[in-house]
């Protein structure tokens, strides 16, 4: 009798110590489930605790462990990964579409519309050069395509940082970083930044164009100015061909000054010699009906040739200006056209053409 009273205590506190044990166990399983699998009772949650109840110490059971966290990883972080892409694609698309869009209307808008209807009342004011049509939707075109660009990286850019903190990188040493890399990009690529924002103000301001002709001198460059034609436009740099067949690439950056000799319209301007003794309102006249005749087969012609008048004078002879106004870039042919004109003219008007005086003493050269 007095062993068994004196087991019964001893048994009751190994039973609790074991109940306690088995209570500690159940706990420690039941945070190891929770850490696992969560606890905000998903549907998640529930697969990730229907294949993994906590417990470890068999190789079966951290096997569980590993499947129920990769199933877990998978339904949750996986699949938010994949709705921001998704969401992210929707909106750039419809980003992307909105400024298409805007800018296109812009183009087709009441300002068109606006200067159609001036032009039908005033057509010497306002001329129908095409500047407004397929120049208008390259220039339109080029700079919805940079809006594009930035947007586009703008929100794949925001959804790639939520993916990463989906996942459970840290991002405020990511952005720190990446702060530091683009203050030391900018510093190191002054000139390719600069170039690129030259090329955005050139095409948004419309400077110039693939076929213009224009006269510039570049700023680390010393000589005459080179005049060309460009054949390409990028925003980071532009591409000539000079008259001589050179080609120019030059860095949009380096565009200080430009010249340009056919936007919109151009001007064929003529100074006409003539010899002294000509009887200089019949030299004008002749000179602007020669000039007329041209335009009316000529439709690159836009207004009435005018004749200034005497634009100066020489030991040699005097000069008569003449002014045509052209389509764009059409100056130099017509120039070309009034001026074989002109020597038909004159011949059979009789109206002599300065010839160049030789210094007294010297031989004139041999014909």
């Amino acid at each position: 009798m007095s062993l068994i009273s004196t087991l019964a205590p001893v048994l009751a506190q190994s039973s609790t110590s074991a109940s306690r044990a088995a209570e500690e166990v159940a706990d420690r399983a039941a945070r190891r489930q929770t850490r696992v699998c969560g606890d905000d009772g998903s549907w998640q949650d529930n697969l990730c605790r229907s294949m993994y109840d906590g417990t470890v110490g068999t190789f079966k059971d951290t096997a569980n462990r590993y499947v129920a966290d990769a199933v877990h990883w998978i339904t949750t972080g996986l699949l938010d990964i994949l709705v921001i892409l998704v969401v992210a694609w929707i909106v750039n698309r419809i980003a992307r579409r909105v400024i298409v869009n805007i800018g296109r209307g812009v183009g087709k808008g009441h300002l068109t519309r606006g200067l159609v209807a001036v032009r039908k009342i005033t057509p010497n004011v306002l001329q129908e050069t095409q500047e407004l049509g397929v120049r208008g939707d390259q220039r339109r075109e080029a700079v919805l395509g940079i809006l594009k660009s930035i947007v586009t990286g703008m929100i794949y850019a925001t959804a790639l940082f939520m993916a990463l903190g989906k996942i459970g990188i840290d991002l405020g040493p990511l952005l720190a970083g990446a702060g530091v890399v683009g203050v030391a990009l900018g510093f190191g690529a002054q000139t390719l930044v600069g170039d690129f924002l030259s090329g955005i103000f050139i095409l948004v301001e419309d400077q110039y164009g693939v076929g213009d002709e224009v006269t510039f001198r570049p700023k680390s460059a010393a000589g005459e100015p080179v005049v060309g034609v460009v054949e390409a436009l990028s925003l980071r740099n532009t591409r000539l061909r000079a008259i001589n067949g050179t080609v120019w690439h030059v860095p949009n950056g380096e565009m200080r000054a430009v010249g340009n000799t056919s936007q919109h319209w151009s001007r064929a301007v003529l100074d006409v010699p003539v010899a002294h003794g000509v009887d200089i309102p019949k030299a004008k006249e002749v000179i602007a009906r020669t000039a007329e005749r041209v335009r009316e087969h000529d439709p690159s012609i836009l207004e009435p040739p005018a004749v200034w008048g005497v634009q100066s004078m020489s030991p040699n002879g005097i000069t008569i200006r003449l002014v045509i106004k052209t389509t764009a870039s059409q100056q130099w042919r017509v120039t070309r056209a009034v001026r074989e004109a002109l020597i038909i003219a004159f011949a059979e008007e009789g109206i002599d053409m300065p010839v160049a005086e030789f210094p007294s003493g010297e031989d004139m050269p041999a014909t």
